[in-house]
């Protein structure tokens, strides 16, 4: 598992706090954000729960989490795809160098 730091930590907390609030159909503010953060014994700074609240607060969280997954999942085939497309134009170009030094009548062996 990997070491995070403090800042990770309290955003992570943060986040998870939200998505509690979410799921127990609780508002989104900075009070409840700060009790879910010091009942697992961590400390966020004083921007950050005012800042969810401000961001996530009457928002669709379960649009937001259905957006963002599906964003993300459809970006990873487009950008298969883009790769995919150039490598057999590269591998063309090659064998057309290949032939040209066919072409020429003599090999390194001749």
């Amino acid at each position: 598992m990997p070491e995070y730091t403090t800042e990770q930590k309290a955003d992570m907390a943060a986040n998870y706090a939200a998505l509690m609030l979410h799921d127990e159909g609780m508002e989104i503010s900075a009070e409840n954000i700060n009790k879910i953060v010091a009942a697992a014994g961590l400390k966020l700074e004083p921007y950050l729960a005012p800042l969810y609240e401000k961001t996530l607060n009457g928002k669709d969280i379960a649009e937001l989490l259905m957006n963002a997954a599906s964003g993300s999942a459809a970006a990873a085939p487009a950008g298969a795809a883009a790769g995919g497309a150039a490598a057999p134009e590269e591998e063309e170009e090659e064998e057309e160098e290949e032939e040209e030094d066919e072409d020429m009548g003599f090999g390194l062996f001749d």
